[in-house]
């Protein structure tokens, strides 16, 4: 089978907003083993849509449309396509019952336009929003397949999971399918890790290693198209041997939505350990970053953010001498920031940041110049980064680096 991703809205067009939607469905359209041919982002326009439609049904079985089905004039989407397969739109009961609750409760008034967005297309089955309002629609005609999904990515991605991907595996069996693991690595860049893995990379065929360089780390995806899943996952574990046989020291995790926080977060959680923090150029984006973490209170009890050399003092109770002797951007800083805050917080570990995060030098010391410190009940030590880029760009990678520091920390034996 063949697909085609339609993303609406004029925004998209503009560059207002990213379309992610289009990589999430790509890939979730892979793992089902159909083949994404043609990506397509189209403005609120119905003449064009319309055309587009026509387009998408010369080349295309499946066809996913998201976005344009919400409330105001310019959502297109569900008319159009309606009109286009000559269908009506008709309310669906439930989704309108959502509706009234809604209004009900938040004690906002309902206009009219509302209603659109619990209407579907007659004939098709009802997509319902378990995040929002607007309903998607599935619906087939003679050899297509039309699927209309909400805009917004926290109610597109749970509606396609939870209703489209069981209706393909029931409309659409395939005894071949599509079998991914994702690697996650940090500390080493794009180039570096394709130069590492060129042997592996220029010989592939089935599995397939595919990188993506994210912000601060690197993800490989390695994929095999299999009619036996245990083959399948067979293969992918042996070429991720001679992955991490390669690179496997900058390995940390799998999976697409893992991160750098909550492996820690959940390494913090396996060995009943905690941590705390005190930050000086990163103020609390470290402490932040581990708070995005759902259940990080078991771990982490609180921090510091002492920005100035008086907070310093104050908060973290480190002699003012020695601040002035040794300097705030220092290894000797940033080794008694993280003592004082372990000792203070009363916790297995703490991690201080100390720096010049920019624009202009301090103590003599260039912009990007970064302390990072680890603290254990056993031990303290620090290493000197130099980062480059803008503000934010230097204390995401301070933030990044003290995570792995962390994480590494926790994996030693002793």
């Amino acid at each position: 089978m063949k697909a085609e991703i339609i993303a609406v809205g004029t925004e998209l067009l503009l560059g207002q907003v990213v379309n992610t939607n289009a990589t999430f469905l790509a890939e979730q359209l892979a793992d089902l083993g159909i083949e994404v041919y043609y990506q397509t982002v189209i403005g609120d326009n119905r003449q064009r849509l319309d055309e587009l439609l026509e387009l998408a049904e010369s080349r295309s079985e499946l066809i996913i449309l998201c976005g344009g089905l919400g409330p105001t004039e310019d959502d297109l989407t569900k008319e159009v396509t309606a009109d286009h397969l000559g269908k009506g739109l008709v309310q669906d009961r439930e989704a309108y019952q959502k509706l009234l609750e809604f209004f009900e409760t938040t004690k906002r008034k309902m206009t009219a336009n509302n209603l659109q967005q619990s209407q579907t297309i007659e004939g098709g089955i009802v997509l319902p929003n378990r995040t929002g309002l607007a309903v998607g629609t599935f619906i087939q005609k003679e050899s297509h397949a039309y699927i209309l999904l909400p805009g917004p990515p926290s109610e597109l991605k749970p509606m396609f999971i939870e209703q489209v991907r069981p209706l393909l595996i029931e409309k659409f069996p395939s005894k071949e399918k599509l079998i991914s693991r994702v690697l996650r690595f940090y500390g080493i860049g794009e180039s570096q890790l394709v130069t590492e893995l060129a042997e592996l990379i220029s010989t592939q065929i089935n599995p397939t290693i595919a990188p993506y360089a994210k912000p601060n780390e690197v993800t490989l995806r390695l994929t095999v198209k299999t009619n036996d899943v245990h083959a399948g996952n067979q293969a992918l574990l042996a070429l991720e041997e001679k992955i991490q046989e390669r690179v496997g020291e900058y390995f940390y995790g799998y999976g697409d939505d893992n991160s750098l926080e909550k492996v820690v977060v959940d390494l913090l959680k396996e060995r009943g350990k905690t941590v705390t923090a005190a930050e000086s150029l990163t103020a609390g984006e470290f402490q932040a970053t581990l708070g995005k973490i759902s259940g990080v209170s078991a771990v982490f009890p609180g921090g510091f953010v002492t920005y100035s050399e008086e907070a310093k003092a104050d908060f973290l109770k480190i002699d003012s001498q020695f601040l002035r002797k040794h300097g705030t951007v220092s290894q000797e800083c940033a080794e008694k920031m993280a003592e004082q805050a372990r000792k203070l917080a009363k916790t297995d570990y703490a991690v201080s940041f100390t720096g010049v995060a920019g624009p202009g030098m301090l103590e003599n010391q260039a912009v990007g110049t970064v302390w990072i410190a680890v603290a254990s009940v056993n031990d303290v030590s620090a290493a000197k980064f130099q980062f480059t880029r803008g503000r934010e760009v230097i204390r995401r990678s301070a933030v990044m680096e003290g995570l792995n520091m962390l994480r590494k920390r926790i994996l030693r034996k002793k």
